[in-house]
């Protein structure tokens, strides 16, 4: 077969991961639970709200980094919670701060508290500031193909479609669109947002996508640790998948046994 697909690394800012889950830190019950989850998803990559979660811009009050140590998890501070450009240049600058120049970040613009859908206005301006001023934005975005383009032309270095609003747990609601995007791109293709379940997950990866991020499908689960896990062999099981190459679907059956020799 020509079109065989070979695996390649997954790799971000010049560092390569070996999973392709990255996981975020809120709505779970306590931080032993957030950790106990993380650690069973395999996740290496965990992002942090820096609006909602202490980092050490709160002295005296727990930390996250002490249960989610920056010694074994790439920390991907985000922007959650910021409704215009200015207020988003401004987060990631504190978490450069609060993390030792660190400057991966995900870069997150909302239009409302409603749909928590991107303002994609303000975050073309975020985005236009922040990989100006050194940041290696990954950008949370519209399934919208053109917007996804512009971000990787002007610097982004990873675009991630929604594939549902945040929190729905609808899964992938337009796959159409996500198709077109990862057939143009020219950076990581990470889905965000609105995964609901392992097959979700599956789905993104059989699609296409670099990695999968994700929240609230493994903290709103009635066992977020065993979700966690179910999340890990997903994306594995997706991505093996989309490198297999599954066979052509077909309106009639036809037999799954030679029909040569037959008595």
């Amino acid at each position: 077969m020509s079109h065989v697909r070979s695996d390649k690394p997954f790799t971000l800012a010049g560092r390569t991961y070996q999973s392709r889950l990255l996981v975020g830190t809120g709505k779970y019950k306590d931080l032993e639970e957030t950790r106990a989850a993380i650690e069973a998803s395999g996740a290496e990559i965990v992002t942090v709200a820096v609006r909602r979660t202490n980092i050490g811009q709160n002295p005296g009050e727990p930390n996250l980094l002490d249960v989610i140590s920056p010694d074994k998890y790439t920390i991907l501070p985000n922007t959650a919670g910021c409704y215009d450009a200015a207020e988003a240049v401004r987060t990631c600058r504190l978490a450069r701060e609060l993390l030792d120049g660190h400057k991966l970040v995900k870069l997150e613009v909302l239009a409302d508290q409603k749909t928590l859908f991107p303002n994609v206005i303000e975050t073309l301006k975020a985005a236009e500031v922040l990989v100006k001023d050194g940041f290696d934005v990954m950008v949370y975005t519209s399934d919208d193909p053109i917007i996804a383009r512009e971000l990787a032309a002007m610097g982004c270095i990873a675009v991630m479609p929604l594939a549902g609003l945040i929190g729905t747990g609808l899964g992938i609601c337009n796959p159409y669109n996500l198709r077109i995007i990862l057939e143009e791109a020219s950076v990581p293709v990470l889905v965000d947002a609105g995964v609901g379940t392992a097959s979700d997950a599956t789905i993104a990866m059989e699609l296409g996508c670099e990695a999968v991020l994700m929240n609230s499908a493994i903290a709103h689960a009635q066992n977020p640790i065993l979700m966690g896990e179910a999340m890990k062999h997903a994306i594995i099981a997706g991505r093996m998948a989309y490198l297999a190459g599954r066979m052509p679907k077909k309106l009639y059956a036809s037999a799954s046994s030679p029909l040569d020799g037959l008595i």
